[in-house]
């Protein structure tokens, strides 16, 4: 559908394909529904979930290309840029189905060259390529109050704003790869703040404080943030590292920061070295565990 200019409409996409329904794309997919989204999901590694969402309304392909056949956006969640790869350009991918104006909105993390790359290759088919990170976890995406980064052509991205909006609040942060720019950034932050937390507490607690003194002292204090306030309570100070956001995950993210700015000739001395104890913690067999699970580093040297 065109204008008299002859340039495309904006007209938000009704009927949407998701790919990718884990645990952060499965509460995602819900808030489609409950927005009043048509919605046609896949299995990719789960099953379960695929059956769960069929129950409360979504229609089931076997395959990528068929969720593209019947949608005008698709939206991917999957670990990273091979598995986007494969959902994308395989025997049975989103490109063997997709019709020309299709939108794919990556939701995951992966590097900005992969996500420029992309764009690149899917443009001959007509089909335009969004990256979309989101932050907040498995709870706030079961909310929809999602923070979503967003980078792509200012067209797409008026086309697919409500779409968004359905997960939380979108940015729109620049041209394709900007998201996941800034979605790393984000990454970055948190890496190290979760081992100041961790390291500063296990300071606090090995000179005889009370933990829950400290904290309720620095609520007030400049060194507040919002992994000790709000993170750090559901997940260390609880007694359990289960859920959450994967460590393992967390490292892939570092990489993938780390490597883009090896390219830019930007070193990252600390992100580095964060890098490598969340590696170490990960060799301890705790990377399908929550990324606080850091904080046992500290309870070991402090028992020792």
């Amino acid at each position: 559908m065109s204008t008299p200019s002859g340039k495309p409409r904006s007209v938000t996409p009704q009927h949407l394909g998701f790919i990718g329904v884990g645990t952060m794309g499965e509460p995602m997919a819900r808030r489609l529904l409950a927005a009043g989204f048509a919605v046609t999901v896949c299995p990719h590694r789960r099953t379960d979930a695929v059956e769960r969402l069929v129950s409360l309304g979504a229609s089931r392909a076997a395959d990528p290309a068929g969720v593209a056949a019947a949608s005008d956006a698709v939206v991917v969640c999957v670990p990273d840029a091979p598995q986007v790869e494969e959902v994308l350009f395989a025997e049975r991918g989103i490109v063997r189905g997709a019709r020309a104006g299709c939108v794919v909105i990556d939701t995951s993390t992966i590097s900005p060259d992969a996500s420029r790359r992309f764009a690149e290759r899917l443009a001959p088919h007509g089909i335009a390529f969004t990256d979309a990170p989101v932050s907040g976890g498995p709870a706030r995406a079961a909310e929809g109050t999602l923070t979503v980064m967003v980078g792509a052509d200012p067209d797409v991205y008026a086309r697919i704003e409500p779409v968004l909006r359905a997960f939380g609040t979108p940015h729109h942060v620049g041209p394709v790869g900007a998201g996941e720019v800034v979605k790393l950034t984000n990454q970055l932050i948190i890496a190290g703040v979760m081992i100041a937390d961790a390291e500063a507490l296990s300071f606090a607690r090995k000179a005889g404080l009370d933990i829950d003194t400290v904290r309720t002292v620095l609520a007030g204090a400049t060194g507040n943030n919002y992994l000790l306030e709000h993170w750090l309570p559901r997940t260390w100070f609880a007694g359990t590292f289960d859920g959450g956001f994967a460590l393992d995950l967390l490292r892939k993210d570092l990489a993938a920061a780390l490597d883009t700015a090896e390219r830019m000739r930007l070193p990252l001395p600390l992100s580095a070295l964060a890098h490598q104890l969340y590696t170490a913690q990960s060799a301890a067999g705790d990377g399908s565990r929550d990324y606080s699970v850091i904080a046992t580093f500290y309870e070991r040297s402090d028992r020792s």
